[in-house]
């Protein structure tokens, strides 16, 4: 017992020095144990928040930095909460906005009182004043009666512009008045306005595509929209990159504000400049704003029209001079929507033997049963009588011997002159075709007469009656289209035309029981629908037209560009 004794009492005095002296016992082994479960709860829980953070990421893409935690119920809807915000230069227009109409959109029109008794006829064609807000901006004051204010926008004075620098020796000052008509516009205080569009007093908009094009942009953003002159040479004097005003521009309601705070010092920085356009286009360079290039602007306004409208405000006359015939064009329109014509004083009437105001009230009828299809082209062949068929819908109707390819005839022919008053093909900014001198290719051309609209059907029925010509005879061997009197069209109206890709319609060429009479239906292409598919009697001849066409035009076939 004393032995027992003895040696427990020697362990019991030797734990602590054994604790002390020997590091390598459980002490560090717990420690070790509890580093080691810190460290993979700490991975455990890093990897469950990467997880959930990805999850967030992924179900709220857009969602704000002020709000980074939503309920778990929270799913792609959280797009509409109240509070969320976006930047201003990502946000995207959403589908709880009001579409783009009539009733966002103020006109800034540039007129003369040399010139109102004239122009202002033009305005009263497209100018609706219980569904649209306008100005007319004038340089003196001018007599309007009673009744004919109900028809037109409101008419207001531009202020005075004499203590801006002017210096070019060919232009007219007015340029700076017209130049200031939107920020004068804006100034007003309208309300509930997204676009300001730009026009002269004898520029005539189709409202209904204008809209069109003007709902595809974000009106939010900083955007100057327009098109260019078609005239090469107008454009390399002035500039590619600038919208003419006559064919009518529009800007953003924020551009307008942008433009308004620093235009009068722009301005003054540019007295060499010759127009407004060019002025504008400078203040959109300050701005950092490129054009926005939208084709159904038609500007048909070089330089020396320019000159002969400054001219005629200092006289008291109504410029109805003649530059050409725009039939070769607007047979050949673009395959974009109709937004405006220009200078229609200086071209002669798109319908003959008729004033250019009672032309273009008669393409108001077409315009109002389809203004989406107004003057867009389609392309047919009449198997049997191997003729050429070329619709421009509420327009014209051309036919021609022989068969066209579609590459031909979607380029205009040259039956305009450029502004300069010269016949050269390479003045203009796309590509034409010259007038063939085959006298057998000598298209024959039924321009519209009258259009009615069945109910029952939807479907619009527009008569073209021929223009008779004197035609030179012809040694051909095959049908004559002289002896048709008129040309039926049926097309069904189509207002979701341009929100699809672009793309012509097509036409097809029906019996009809009628002597003198030609059926045609227009509409949206079938699925895998082509010119080609059909199988065109005598295919070997039809080559060799094709070819010789082809090889006869593309000769004398240009691009200004």
């Amino acid at each position: 017992m004393k032995d027992s004794s003895v040696i427990w009492g020697q362990v019991r005095t030797q734990q602590p020095t054994t604790a002390i002296s020997n590091p390598t016992r459980p002490v560090p082994k717990m420690m070790f144990a509890l580093i080691l479960f810190i460290s993979i709860t700490y991975v455990i829980y890093t990897l469950k928040l990467l997880s959930t953070t990805t999850t967030t990421t992924t179900r709220n893409c857009a969602a704000d930095e002020d709000s980074p935690f939503l309920p778990s119920t929270t799913t792609t809807h959280h797009l509409s909460l109240p509070n969320q915000t976006t930047h201003d230069s990502l946000r995207e227009p959403t589908h709880q906005q009001q579409t783009t109409n009539l009733n966002h959109i103020v006109f800034g029109i540039a007129a003369s009182s040399k010139l109102w008794h004239c122009r202002k006829n033009y305005i009263k064609l497209w100018y609706k004043p219980n569904q649209m807000r306008g100005v007319v901006w004038l340089d003196n004051a001018v007599k309007t009666n009673g009744e004919e204010s109900l028809l037109l926008p409101q008419i207001k004075i531009s202020n005075d512009t004499s203590s801006f620098p002017y210096s070019n020796k060919v232009g007219h000052r007015s340029a700076i008045r017209i130049s200031r008509i939107v920020s004068e516009t804006l100034r007003l205080g309208i309300k509930n306005v997204r676009w300001f569009v730009m026009g002269d007093d004898d520029t005539v908009f189709v409202t209904d595509n204008l809209i069109r094009t003007l709902k595809k942009y974000d009106h939010t953003q900083y955007y100057y929209i327009g098109s260019l002159s078609e005239s090469h040479l107008q454009n390399i004097y002035f500039s590619y990159g600038m919208a003419y005003g006559g064919g009518g521009f529009a800007i953003s309601y924020p551009l307008a504000k942008a433009l308004s705070r620093m235009q009068d010092r722009c301005i003054s920085r540019y007295p060499g400049l010759y127009g407004s356009d060019d002025r504008m286009q400078a203040c959109m360079a300050e701005l950092g704003v490129p054009l926005t290039k939208e084709l159904g602007f038609h500007q048909w306004d070089p330089n020396i029209v320019e000159i002969l409208v400054w001219f005629v405000e200092f006289t008291l006359v109504c410029l109805y001079d003649v530059y050409g015939n725009l039939f070769g064009l607007l047979a050949a329109h673009p395959v974009t929507p109709l937004v405006s014509l220009h200078h229609l004083d200086v071209v002669e009437p798109i319908f003959p033997d008729m004033t250019q105001v009672e032309a273009l009230q008669k393409l108001m009828v077409p315009m109002n049963l389809d203004s989406a299809g107004l003057m867009q082209q389609s392309i047919c062949y009449h198997k049997s009588n191997r003729w050429t068929v070329s619709v421009s819908w509420g327009f014209a109707v051309q036919i021609l011997r022989g068969i066209f390819s579609p590459r031909e005839m979607e380029m205009p022919a040259r039956t305009f002159l450029n502004w300069y008053r010269r016949a050269d093909y390479t003045a203009y900014a796309f590509n034409t075709r010259p007038v063939s001198r085959n006298v057998c290719q000598k298209p024959f051309v039924f321009y519209f007469s009258n259009a009615t609209y069945n109910s029952t059907s939807n479907e619009t029925l527009t008569v073209y009656s021929q223009h008779r010509v004197p035609h030179p005879a012809c040694r051909w061997k095959m049908a004559d289209p002289g002896l048709l009197d008129v040309v039926e069209v049926y097309k069904r109206p189509d207002p979701h035309l341009w929100d699809r890709s672009p793309r012509r319609n097509c036409c097809r060429v029906k019996k009809s029981a009628k002597k003198g009479r030609i059926v045609i239906d227009v509409g949206v292409c079938r699925d895998g629908e082509s010119i080609f598919n059909e199988d065109l009697a005598d295919f070997s001849w039809f080559l060799k037209i094709l070819n010789f066409s082809s090889h006869h035009w593309s000769a004398q076939t240009t691009s200004g560009r």
